[in-house]
């Protein structure tokens, strides 16, 4: 299993997390998130690697943005 964090541009609450964690585990391979918008971020498990590109996409399909 990988972790990764990934900082979120416009989270503010629950719904918005709600609506990136459903984002990312539609990406085959994502195991678990945990979205925070008090911290902007998302930790994600996966049991393989993932594109960084892969999960950009899944954030912005969510209406978000990856801050770098």
């Amino acid at each position: 299993m990988t972790q990764q964090t990934i900082n979120i541009k416009g989270m503010t609450c629950g719904h918005c997390e709600g609506r990136v964690t459903a984002e990312l585990l539609k990406i085959v391979g994502v195991t678990s998130v945990v979205a925070s918008a008090e911290k902007a971020t998302a930790v994600i498990e996966t049991s393989s690697d993932i594109a960084p590109d892969l999960v950009a996409s899944a954030v912005r399909e969510a209406g978000y943005s990856v801050n770098k």
